[in-house]
């Protein structure tokens, strides 16, 4: 079985492709993909449960049951076909066949995957228990927690393919990567006697989310190939392939597909994603690899398989509306702190941005037929008790009854149901208060409602989906803010910051970046910010840590950016070079960067301006160059940018400093990520566990971020203090929850139900209490 075969990688230098077929004979999609493999000179076999039809030529066919037996059912192994007897077919394909790359069967081949094995993969290999091991896998474009299924390979040695495999010899273990309720509720059943089968079990047990929790395990997420790796033609919830791209024909003869703006090149296209009513055959790309493939498709076209539903729970429970297109929006805003539903029939995806980007939740009691209610309606108190039955605490919710309680939120919605329809031009009085700049609003509109004109003169609108309801067609649209919203910020900035600099600073700004100067004292703190959080989210409408920067008497110098561009304007490099040539920086006794995520990007790359500078970063990307760092899956708004020259790696540019102080959470991969290639000997790496990406956030809401950063920014944090002012993490409920679900996770329910019991004690706490007693029933 572990023989290799005479076309296999050691001759070619490719993958040998290996593949399972359920069905008694291929259609057109199947002999499509399987020859796409054969025409980029891979040698593919092709396991089958018996003898299959219409296969191409030069496709070797085996026996499934060479690999995973199915004859027995009563021999503890899932029914044959079943989803997961495929995902345990897949596994034990990678264990007992060497160098045998998995892909599914109805995912068309791009262009050659020896391109595949890079240099990181072997490191990944070696690190995986196989020193001569290639790993590939991909980021799935549904969820950066999540790793694709369509294109996997691992060696078959790997310590982390033998952990797999022990999960899923055991029919009853409860998997760690499940809700904490969820598991409790599990290990109840099971020590009643009555374990929960695993085809009860939420989708993906032993697949995607199998292979992410354990190749996180082991350290290997960062060798992961990015999201777009995989790419689907259709389907609107996966932002990886857009419309504009999709709609290009790939030309007869060539291995490569079009790409635009910087979009990663896809490896493989999943022809199985297409979203629900959408025909294969009337795709441009889909007829131009038929042709390319020499492939006729028959008549009986196989529709596309349905993946499953991504909401978090079912949204029937309160009549709410299914959200799959929708996730795309909400797993692609970078940044995203404030989320707000207007009108209540959007939890699920509530529910989906609270767990991506733990941001803040608005819930807006509203209605486009009685304003603001005098009383709560009706889907107030359901939709409370499911955000606390998920563990958000209610210090995160924040309920909306008057205008006046209005605030800019990041992402809004406001969906309708024939229960609940909306009056789109009736949202003036909401939409003026809560969108900005960089906003995202998605709505319904039903056609001949008038709503498309009164969006427009808001901005430019999207459709993502449509629907019948009660015979009238209902678009739901996404908006963004146009810019003329933006050019008023950037005059009403203009003002305020020539004030503030007075006579002795100075004022500069071109489109998308601007520059303030206020001279103060021998310490020049130097801060990046955003222009439109400054302006929509600030009552007092400054820089970020103006306050307490003029209370020390320090000088400041802030560098605005008008949304999310990582700084990667050629006039911000010209800007800084012009200011060390001209000695600007040599005037101060000591110089500070600073800046949080974006911001600490920029504070570490632009701090190669003033050699000998201090530098204080949370949670900073290194570079947003997917060459570089192809595992970061965020920011696609920047992934088409410039990353190069002297200020393009953040990593390198600052190893010029004289201190670089990073605080991260080393449990968020991504950020733990680049945190790594930040190597040099002027480093100092803060970690705050359990804190997630918005650190800053974090340490603010316990109150500790300022006296932390002014202590950073003065030169007196050192590690010894920085984790003594953290110990009031141990109060905070974020923190108490992310370790609590790690003490449950790893098994430990006696020192889950201490530390619980612990927690009741400092105050009343409704999500742990439920968690205590479901622990205490098992």
């Amino acid at each position: 079985m572990a023989e290799r075969s005479d076309r296999g990688r050691e001759m070619t230098g490719m993958w040998h492709i290996g593949t399972l077929w359920t069905g008694a004979a291929l259609d057109w999609v199947g002999q499509l993909c399987l020859q796409s493999y054969r025409d980029h000179g891979h040698a593919v076999t092709l396991f089958a449960l018996g003898p299959v039809a219409n296969v191409p030529e030069g496709v070797v066919q085996r026996h499934a049951g060479d690999i995973l037996a199915f004859d027995n059912p009563s021999g503890g192994e899932p029914r044959a076909g079943s989803r997961l007897w495929r995902d345990l077919f897949r596994l034990r394909m990678l264990q007992f066949v060497p160098d045998m790359l998995w892909v599914d069967p109805d995912t068309c081949c791009l262009r050659p995957l020896n391109q595949a094995r890079s240099e990181a993969g072997n490191q990944a290999g070696s690190q995986a228990g196989n020193q001569a091991g290639d790993c590939v896998f991909a980021i799935d474009a549904s969820s950066d927690k999540r790793i694709s299924t369509a294109l996997v390979g691992l060696p078959c040695a790997s310590a982390v393919l033998a952990d797999m495999l022990a999960f899923t010899g055991d029919p009853t273990a409860i998997a760690p990567f499940l809700r904490p309720k969820l598991r409790l509720d599990y290990a109840a059943a099971k020590a009643a006697g009555q374990p929960v089968p695993l085809s009860a079990q939420p989708g993906g047990i032993w697949g995607s989310r199998l292979l992410w929790y354990f190749l996180n395990k082991h350290r290997l997420l960062t060798q992961a190939l990015p999201a777009g790796t995989v790419a689907f033609p259709a389907f609107p919830a996966f932002p990886a392939f857009p419309a504009s791209v999709a709609s290009l024909a790939a030309q007869p003869g060539s291995d490569r597909l079009g790409q635009t703006g910087g979009m990663i090149e896809p490896m493989v296209l999943s022809l199985a994603a297409a979203a629900p009513g959408v025909s294969l055959l009337e795709m441009p790309i889909v007829r131009s690899l038929l042709a390319k493939h020499r492939i006729t498709p028959t008549a009986e076209v196989r529709p596309p398989r349905q993946r499953e539903r991504l909401n978090p729970i079912n949204p029937k429970r309160l009549g709410m509306l299914p959200v799959r297109a929708e996730l795309s929006e909400v797993l692609d805003v970078p940044g995203l702190a404030s989320f707000a539903d207007v009108g209540g029939n959007a939890l699920s995806l509530a529910l989906a941005a609270q767990a991506r980007h733990d941001c803040d939740l608005v819930l807006v009691d509203f209605d486009t037929v009685r304003g603001f209610p005098a009383q709560r309606s009706a889907w107030v108190a359901p939709y409370l008790t499911e955000l606390a039955a998920h563990g958000i605490a209610s210090d995160r919710v924040k309920l909306v009854t008057a205008a006046a309680q209005l605030r800019p939120c990041d992402l809004v919605c406001a969906f309708s149901t024939a229960a609940a329809p909306f009056q789109v031009n009736r949202l003036g009085p909401v939409l003026a208060l809560v969108l900005h700049a960089d906003s995202r609003f998605l709505v319904d509109i039903k056609k001949g409602s008038g709503g498309f004109p009164f969006l427009a003169a808001y901005g430019a609108n999207a459709p993502m989906s449509k629907r019948i309801e009660q015979g009238k067609e209902v678009v739901r649209v996404c908006l963004r803010p146009d810019e003329p919203k933006a050019a008023a910020n950037d005059a009403g900035w203009a003002a305020i910051a020539r004030g503030l600099a007075g006579p002795d600073g100075f004022y500069r700004a071109n489109d998308t970046h601007s520059f303030l100067f206020i001279p103060r004292g021998d310490t020049l703190v130097v801060t990046f910010d955003n222009l439109d959080i400054a302006m929509g989210r600030r009552e007092d409408r400054r820089p970020w840590g103006f306050g307490f920067i003029e209370k020390q008497g320090w000088s400041m110098l802030g560098c605005m950016a008008n949304g999310w561009t990582w700084y990667r304007d050629p006039w911000v490099s010209a800007e800084f070079d012009a200011l060390a040539s001209s000695g600007f920086f040599r005037r101060f006794e000591r110089v500070v960067f600073y800046g949080a995520s974006m911001g600490g990007y920029a504070a570490c790359a632009f701090s190669g301006a003033a050699p000998g500078a201090d530098v204080v970063a949370i949670s900073p990307q290194s570079t947003v160059d997917k060459t570089v760092v192809p595992w970061e899956s965020r920011y696609k708004t920047v992934w088409g940018a410039d990353f190069s020259g002297k200020y393009g790696d953040a990593a390198l540019a600052s190893a010029a400093a004289r201190r670089v102080t990073l605080l991260y959470d080393p449990f968020e991969p991504l950020d733990a990520a680049h945190a790594q290639r930040f190597e040099a000997a002027n480093v100092v790496k803060l970690r705050a566990m359990m804190l997630g990406h918005r650190l800053g956030s974090s340490l603010s809401q316990m109150g500790i971020l300022t006296p932390i950063i002014l202590s950073a920014l003065g030169g007196d944090l050192d590690e010894a203090g920085f984790y003594r002012t953290l110990r009031a993490r141990r109060s905070f409920p974020r923190y108490q929850r992310e370790l609590f679900e790690r003490v449950l996770a790893k098994g430990h329910f006696t020192l889950a139900r201490q530390l619980g019991e612990w927690v009741l004690r400092q105050g009343d706490n409704r999500a742990m209490r439920e968690a205590l007693r479901a622990l205490a029933a098992r």
